[in-house]
């Protein structure tokens, strides 16, 4: 399997093979070679689906059914390759050569490669592009930097300030608390604080304890699970109580949720019937929906347990079975690697949950959760002592 990105006569083109065909996309325009106008390219694959955008213009082409997954464990190579033998034929056009230009700005996933000297495993022949002190990323948020002798300055937008434009105007004289976020409020010429886990009020300022937590949107939990090490991965099981008015959200991600190669099993709620998506391994998540529409969105209070013994998983509601499937009976991976890492009510702030999930849910959980238990542990786990925004006292009332 592979995925290449690279310049033929003017044109990009990005080559994609999934395990049985390479497919090719490719721009419709010329990159002019004049060296001095910066272009922007998005491209990629969702299933077997390529696309290719170039300037803002986009094309798309379907693998055909069959294979969806890009298998790759080796090294990720930018502007060239250590040696051209690794290069699969199939992967260019002509014989293999290494890129002459500049990259900047490289995102794999939502996530951006930093280009320094210090950060990749290795390279060769590659110096600085802009060749001053500004880079291209030293002003943020739009702000203009200016190469002086004592370095460089940024001259802001309006609603930005400090040395690098990091700070919002609306932001420089917050009141928010203890680990409270700022976010800014341009419309209103104000701020909103968004508290951390135990804190609660307008600026965050009063502690609170809780054993029921409750997620109001744009909330999360992140537990690390101590017992990680000594886990039988082989044979895992949550439960917890839930009660919502919502008929879409997630509740649940055992996993580190960085990229595809993460093994997780997500619970949470579609069309107003419970979801349950495992993947143990495959990058093939398998989506288990309870058949019967259920009253899981009545803001009473439900039981939901999900265990794995292996490939066999079971998930009851309210003490009932309502899902029970073999979903590899080749037994080629039987344990949930999750990294001892679990989301509640969605991710970190920023952090889509439509867009981590690859849309297997498509918004973060509105409602209350207690009593969650991992695997057979005597003692239900503290939310209170995990990382987290958004998240108030649900003890009492609505």
């Amino acid at each position: 399997d592979f995925l290449c990105i690279s310049l033929v006569n003017g044109f990009i083109q990005l080559r994609y093979n999934l395990g049985d065909r390479t497919v090719i996309l490719q721009t419709s325009q010329k990159v002019h070679a004049s060296g001095n106008t910066w272009h922007s390219l998005k491209a990629g694959r969702v299933g077997n689906e390529g696309y290719l955008d170039l300037d803002g213009i986009n094309i798309t082409q379907n693998a055909g059914p069959g294979m969806n997954v890009l298998d790759t464990h080796t090294d990720f190579f930018v502007g060239g390759v250590s040696s051209l033998n690794l290069v699969n034929s199939m992967a260019v056009e002509n014989e293999p050569t290494s890129f002459t230009g500049c990259i900047r700005e490289l995102v794999i996933n939502n996530r951006e490669l930093k280009l320094t000297a210090t950060d990749p495993k290795g390279g060769a022949n590659v110096g600085d592009c802009d060749g001053t002190v500004c880079g291209y990323t030293v002003c943020k948020n739009n702000g203009t930097c200016q190469v002086e002798n004592s370095g460089f300055s940024c001259s802001c937008p309006q609603e930005w300030i400090g040395s690098t434009c990091e700070q919002s105007i609306h932001c420089s004289q917050n009141r928010c608390g203890s680990q409270a976020l700022c976010i800014p409020q341009p419309a209103l010429f104000s701020y909103i604080c968004v508290c951390a886990l135990g804190w609660s009020g307008k600026y965050c300022d009063s502690k609170i304890k809780f054993f029921i937590a409750k997620f109001i949107g744009n909330s999360y939990i992140k537990y690390t699970d101590p017992y990680y090490g000594k886990r039988d991965l082989q044979h895992s099981r949550i439960s917890l109580n839930f009660t919502t008015n919502q008929t879409e959200g997630l509740m649940v991600w055992m996993g580190k949720g960085e990229d595809e190669d993460n093994d997780f099993l997500a619970i949470g709620l579609a069309n107003g019937t419970l979801k349950v998506v495992i993947n143990l391994g495959e990058r093939i998540s398998v989506p288990l929906i309870h058949s019967k529409y259920s009253t899981c969105c009545d803001e009473r209070w439900h039981f939901v347990t999900v265990v794995q013994n292996q490939t066999c998983i079971k998930v009851y509601l309210d003490e009932e079975l309502i899902l029970f499937e073999d979903i590899d009976p080749h037994r080629k991976y039987t344990a949930l690697n999750y990294g001892g890492i679990c989301y509640f009510g969605g991710f970190e702030i920023g952090r889509k949950v439509n867009i981590v999930t690859e849309g297997l849910f498509q918004k973060e959980f509105v409602g209350k959760i207690k009593d969650v238990v991992l695997f057979q542990d005597s003692k239900k786990i503290q939310l209170m002592k995990a990382e987290g925004y958004n998240v108030y006292n649900g003890n009492y009332g609505n």
